[in-house]
């Protein structure tokens, strides 16, 4: 390993994401180094780098392991960034995809995948893909569901053909193409297609009867077997090649949750890396810990950002805002019903491919024991499913002979308790398959397959039972229906955020944090913005009211859209005004279709879904009732900058090594994919830091941008100057306890008695209660510097109205 590549374990300062694509390629990227350099960051983060699949705007569908992106610029175009990179001083880091590759169209363009229909389990690529060759609908066979209607209908109508244009026969489908099998390109039609090493299939079959693991729910992202050593090093050989030449120093994991071994595919990383930082995309719960035996770094920081948001939260809100948005909607104030429902409709109908997997399963552990024969395949799915729903995070760590650790049987044992209240008749198996699932009876390989698969499926239940579901179910708070967030709890108290970082500090002060991500639902400023109606649910609440029966007459007249989604919709216009209508619609198609109450990706109601539009586009039309929504705007803008302002500086400064999202340092009101993959204006991000390195002081209420970028810029630079202070062995943590009548609105802290932040909390209970009112500060001894103002100020007993007089937020620097 190169000596560039040794240092690799030293974590950033910092890390700056960028979305690669066709529009952003490895030279635009190297265009913008010099503008990430002057803001203070030290590493840049890219999304995933190889060749992906044709027309990707992501990244995350990988054909080929083998080569960079041709699309974004390929072996040149990335020598060009890294040259750059290490011109400035700085690193890279890029999004690691090991849990799945693309199905593309035409298929051909994944050589394993393409090997594998054309030789199926003799490929030598077979062990790549977790196929399940012996499925009853059609042992031997790789399911390929691509077609759009049943197969009879399709052959029918002679849509499919061989064809010999290119010299090779294939078989074509439209913009399909599949490889014929040895001896078979001659036969006739129907006989040549049922004997492939695949079955072509109508679309809707997939659900239940796909036979290879894939990406949650997406059939044409197929799941890979990294456990195998010859499949890790296949995928994995040019990244430790980047790593080796020292072009790259840092990865992002995507989806570790969904391989057969996380901790065991993350030793054999840092093995082969020689313990480059990397961080895990790891989606913990409320109160669930990262396993102490990753060798990670920590997570991308969901649990940090979920931990923020709810800091500016108004626990005093929970109440008026429960009891308004069950009046308005009719909808419960009950989460946890909620999500379970969502995740039983899951269960259900989007992974019923996914359960039947696992019920073959049970079937054949019971076949094989005479003491286990009599529990009925029917009473073995029942139990399962209800397992699945109750199962409260991602996964338990259980691995394959070795005793389950307790936060596995902590969490499994009360999933079984959940299961057996709801199906008591079923409570037998509901134990049966729960004591298999922690390994406990005993080994054989359907008994470890079942431990692996039972962890590799509670991961895409809480994926799209949640996330995809869920949280486009319930709209009490929406600034909480957030990656990793609880939106049936309101706020978090200084106290406790100050002891979680603590415990970060502790246990893993390299993981990441971020405030915005290409995942989240909401950006960090829409979502500073919406936790202002906490503290003015009287506002909101006659606000909302009137908007609701001013629009009334847009309606259908079937009453569309229905109540919960308006809900939604208004709540979305106060968070990301100015919102254009076709940005609007865009997001409501995406909310109403995840929900799967009214209409659905898979069986979408052209009669809602176009009453939706019509409304939009009629309250966009309405004058008086627009200019309603700006007045609430206008309201709730102010306290939520400053609220955006003091989590970016308690981000930025808190343990962890900090991200920020393409553009986030500046005002950013983007909602979900792909909204907030738009084009980044860095032309104007280089003037703005230029008028700030001149000795400009912007107003947060003129000049939000300025302001953003001035913490962004200034916090960033002391982490870039001074990495020890943040991240390493002699970097600390210590709140700042707060003194008077305001205290519970101030958050405080000192990093390494080097750096101390102020931000406030609770803006606008602030103003009403009448500011800081002698509220006080105990700095740590000595003369200290203001980052942002640049004004000086000594240590000891401070006045925290002192301190933010010319600045909503304080970051000051040991001189």
């Amino acid at each position: 390993m190169s000596s560039e590549a040794s240092a690799a374990a030293a974590p950033p300062a910092s890390t700056y994401r960028v979305q690669l694509s066709p529009e952003f390629t490895f030279t635009d990227a190297a265009e913008v180094v010099d503008y990430l350099a002057a803001l203070g960051v030290t590493h840049l983060y890219c999304s995933p780098v190889l060749q992906a699949a044709p027309g990707s705007t992501h990244g995350y569908d990988v054909v080929d392991h083998s080569r960079l992106s041709e699309e974004l610029g390929a072996d040149a175009g990335f020598a060009v960034l890294t040259t750059r990179l290490r011109e400035a001083g700085m690193s890279a880091v890029v999004d690691v995809v090991p849990n799945h590759m693309a199905v593309p169209v035409p298929e051909s363009g994944n050589a394993a995948w393409w090997d594998v229909l054309a030789r199926g389990r003799e490929s030598p690529f077979a062990a790549w893909f977790d196929v399940d060759w012996d499925a009853p609908a059609q042992p031997g066979k790789v399911l390929m569901p691509v077609l759009g209607a049943p197969i009879g209908e399709v052959l029918a109508r002679g849509e499919l053909r061989v064809d010999t244009t290119d010299g090779a026969a294939v078989l074509r489908y439209y913009d399909h193409v599949f490889p014929l099998a040895a001896g078979t390109a001659s036969l006739p039609l129907p006989e040549l297609v049922d004997t492939q090493h695949y079955r072509l299939a109508f679309w809707r079959v997939a659900a239940e009867e796909l036979n290879h693991r894939r990406f949650f729910d997406i059939s044409p992202l197929a799941a890979l077997r990294v456990e195998d050593p010859q499949v890790f090093d296949a995928t994995h050989r040019r990244i430790l090649q980047l790593i080796d030449a020292g072009d790259v120093t840092g990865l992002r994991i995507d989806h570790p949750d969904g391989l057969a071994d996380p901790a065991g595919y993350l030793r054999r990383l840092a093995a082969s890396t020689g313990g480059c930082w990397t961080v895990a995309e790891k989606i913990l719960e409320p109160g669930e810990r990262l396993p102490a035996d990753w060798a990670c770094a920590g997570t991308t920081g969901y649990d940090a950002m979920h931990r923020l948001a709810a800091l500016f939260v108004d626990p005093a809100g929970e109440g008026p805002l429960t009891a308004l948005y069950s009046g308005l909607t009719a909808s419960t104030g009950d989460f946890p019903a909620v999500a379970e429902d969502a995740k039983r409709v899951v269960v259900r109908d989007v992974l019923a491919a996914e359960v039947n997997r696992l019920v073959r399963l049970l079937t054949r552990i019971c076949a094989a024991e005479l003491a286990l024969r009599d529990h009925t395949t029917r009473a073995l799915e029942e139990a399962l499913r209800e397992l699945l729903v109750h199962v409260r995070v991602y996964r338990a760590y259980v691995t394959v002979g070795a005793p389950a650790p307790p936060a596995a049987v902590h969490e499994l044992e009360a999933a079984a308790a959940g299961a057996r209240t709801r199906l008591p008749g079923r409570a037998a198996e509901v134990d049966l398959v729960r004591d298999l699932a922690l390994g406990r009876l005993g080994r054989s390989e359907a008994k470890d397959e079942f431990v692996v698969r039972f962890q590799q499926t509670t991961g895409p239940v809480m994926a799209k039972g949640l996330e995809d579901t869920a949280f486009y179910r319930y709209f009490r708070l929406v600034a909480l229906n957030e990656v990793g967030g609880d939106p049936g709890r309101f706020g978090v108290s200084p106290d406790e955020f100050a002891d979680a970082c603590t415990a970060a500090q502790r246990e893993w002060p390299a993981a990441m944090t971020t405030l915005s991500t290409h995942d989240t639902k909401r950006a960090e400023d829409v979502r500073a913005r919406l936790v202002m109606l906490s503290e003015l649910p009287r506002e909101w609440g006659e606000a909302v009211t009137s908007w609701q029966a001013a629009s009334a007459h847009h309606r259908s007249r079937e009453g569309w859209p229905d109540a919960n989604t308006e809900y939604l919709f208004w709540q979305t216009l106060v968070g990301a005004w100015p919102l254009s209508a076709d940005r609007a619609l865009r997001y409501l198609e995406k909310a109403t279709r995840e929900a799967k109450r009214h209409t659905s990706w898979v069986d979408p109601d052209p009669g809602y879904d176009d009453a939706l539009r019509t409304w939009v586009e009629r309250v966009y039309a309405d004058g008086p009732l627009l200019r309603s929504v700006e007045a609430l705007v206008s309201r709730v803008c102010r306290p939520g900058r400053v609220t955006a302002l003091a989590q970016k500086l308690v981000q930025l400064t808190m343990p962890g090594v900090p991200d920020v999202y393409q553009g986030a340092e500046l005002e950013t009101l983007a909602l979900v994919d792909p909204d907030n993959r738009r084009p980044v204006d860095y032309p104007r991000r280089r003037a703005l830091l230029a008028r700030l390195d001149d000795g400009w002081l912007p107003d947060t209420d003129t000049d939000f941008d300025g302001a953003k970028l001035l913490v962004a810029s200034r916090a960033l630079r002391l982490r870039r100057d001074h990495p020890g202070w943040f991240v390493g062995p002699q970097a600390s943590y210590d709140p700042l306890p707060a003194h008077g009548p305001a205290a519970a609105h101030a958050v405080a802290f000192a990093r390494s008695g080097s750096i101390v932040t102020v931000a406030p909390r609770l803006v606008v209970g602030l103003d009403r209660a009448g500011g800081w009112r002698g509220t006080t500060l105990s700095l740590p001894p000595g003369p200290w510097h203001d980052a942002l103002t640049g004004g000086a100020v000594d240590g000891g007993v401070v006045r925290v109205a002192d301190l933010l007089a010319r600045f909503p937020v304080t970051l000051l620097a040991r001189v």
